[in-house]
């Protein structure tokens, strides 16, 4: 493997250098937007619980702000209506908006980083074969009259291709990633915005009328 590296020339470092990124993102993400870190499928039904019949204390809306990504929106409008009794059902809608708004912001993290990536890699990759082409044609000109060889040609033009197959293989399951994270994103967007909808006539029973 490290004479490949060797032979491919410098252009394979930057690749390698995306390789170590995208695996890194990838854990990251992996780890992070997981249900049980994001919403998970019963607290919506247990803050509705908790809240049936008065607004919890300030310490239940800090642990709920503690829980999920969803426990963070939820508390908003927790917070929101404690602090003021006589709001509005817009100024609670706009709460809950806000709190999403940095919660998505929050799940999208890394993603255009891994985008980029996955986007980059083959341009690296056809780069470092463009290079090493002209490497092998020039030390392959014929001098003094000499005749260039065809096995060393080929032999040149075959480690030149190893930088398009590694940005290949760097982009691919980058691409395939980077997808499968924008899916899991837009499933939790929507799952944020039912919870929401859920929440905002449930609050506002306990707004005080004006």
């Amino acid at each position: 493997m490290f004479s490949i590296i060797q032979a491919a020339g410098w252009p394979i470092w930057p690749l390698i250098a995306c390789s170590v990124v995208a695996l890194a993102l990838v854990i990251e993400r992996l780890l992070q937007l997981r249900v049980s870190r994001v919403a998970p499928p019963t607290l919506i039904d247990d803050v509705m619980g908790v809240s049936r019949t008065s607004l919890p204390g300030n310490d239940v809306v800090v642990k709920l702000a503690d829980n999920s990504v969803m426990g963070t929106v939820l508390a908003a409008g927790l917070q929101s209506v404690i602090a003021e009794p006589r709001i509005t059902e817009p100024a609670l809608r706009q709460s809950f908006e806000n709190a999403g708004r940095l919660a998505v912001h929050k799940l999208e993290r890394y993603l255009n980083t891994l985008g980029t990536i996955a986007a980059a890699a083959p341009l690296l990759g056809l780069l470092g074969t463009v290079v090493g082409m002209i490497e092998i044609f020039g030390a392959q000109a014929p001098t003094s009259g000499s005749a260039a060889n065809p096995q060393a040609l080929a032999h040149g033009i075959s480690i030149a291709l190893y930088n398009t197959a590694f940005g290949l293989i760097v982009a691919i399951p980058s691409l395939m990633f980077y997808r499968y994270f924008r899916g899991r994103v837009d499933e939790f967007q929507l799952a944020l915005e039912v919870a929401a909808e859920r929440m905002v006539p449930h609050l506002m029973r306990f707004a005080v009328k004006t």
